[in-house]
């Protein structure tokens, strides 16, 4: 048995989204649905995995409220379930900017279909834009994209207007995982100076899934915020690991090293873990191994 994994989000007002959490954690239960979903005035976002007859029933259930007829997703597979239990969560933004007033529902960006998305990066009068953060731009992303190093979206309105006088070509395209972060960075860029905006619509996940891997302009793997760590052309999963202390990618070269510690530190982060953490990693690595002897599931992620 495979899960059908499902990325979605729609910007949209939802005036009474309060009153939207409670239905939907039950729906979700229900249907056996796992993963997170996040409501907010502006919308809902989120990934969830569950049978595929579940997440046709969870959308159905969703689309019926007229505000989200319009919703779409990406669906992708994996072998195991890649969530271990089901949050709805009420957020003040459904993606974190931090910036007020910045608002796709009032304006936006141009969307780009995955088919036109080579045609618009390789014109010279486009500069590219990968609105996502440094450890996911590090496995994987577009040839020619800019890389803000940031560390979390709040930082992007930060790194564009420190970096105008770099950002001078008639248009700006910018994209990300699911389509989400990009679309709100185009309201964000065309609210402050910035005319010809465009965004990648479905995101990376939907150009690997529509576009051929022969014609591909992207380079390397795509982070997903689940179990896999990393999908490839096709959506299938890659090889990636994660770290559990400080949430970057590994490699199975990454865990020959000597500074690697199952479930406590990588190379990356080894020097940064204080004697507290590393004996809570140390201690939490032992009840998932405990766990797996008796046949259980550790809830938490999985073991490294």
């Amino acid at each position: 048995m495979t899960y059908c994994v499902a990325a979605l989000y729609h910007f949209t007002r939802l005036a009474d989204y309060e009153q939207l959490k409670a239905p939907l954690q039950d729906m979700c239960e229900l249907l056996g649905v796992k993963g997170t979903l996040l409501l907010a005035y502006e919308g809902i976002n989120g990934t969830v995995a569950g049978t595929d007859s579940a997440i046709a029933q969870l959308l159905t259930f969703l689309r019926a409220d007229s505000r989200l007829a319009g919703l779409e997703h990406k669906e992708s597979r994996s072998e195991d379930m890649p969530f271990y239990r089901m949050k709805t969560r009420l957020k003040r933004e459904i993606v974190t900017m931090g910036v007020e007033g910045v608002d796709p529902n009032d304006i936006v960006g141009t969307y780009v279909d995955p088919k036109d998305w080579n045609a618009l990066i390789t014109d010279p009068d486009v500069i590219l834009i990968d609105t996502r953060n440094d450890y996911e731009v590090e496995i994987g992303t577009f040839k020619g994209a800019l890389n803000p190093d940031t560390q979390s979206f709040r930082e992007f309105p930060q790194w564009v207007e420190d970096n105008r006088e770099n950002l001078k070509k008639p248009k700006v395209a910018m994209f990300c995982t699911g389509g989400i972060r990009c679309e709100k960075a185009s309201s964000f860029m065309k609210q402050n100076g910035f005319d010809d905006v465009y965004h990648l619509k479905g995101g990376i996940l939907k150009y690997l899934e529509t576009q051929s891997e022969t014609e591909s302009l992207w380079e390397g793997d795509c982070f997903v915020f689940d179990q896999r760590v990393a999908v490839k052309h096709g959506l299938k999963e890659s090889d990636y690991d994660q770290c559990y202390a400080c949430r970057y990618p590994i490699t199975k070269q990454d865990k020959q090293s000597p500074l690697y510690v199952k479930g406590v530190a990588c190379h990356r982060c080894h020097d940064k873990m204080s004697d507290e953490q590393r004996a809570r990693f140390a201690e939490r690595q032992k009840q998932i191994a405990l766990a797996k002897q008796r046949g259980e599931t550790h809830i938490g992620r999985k073991a490294e």
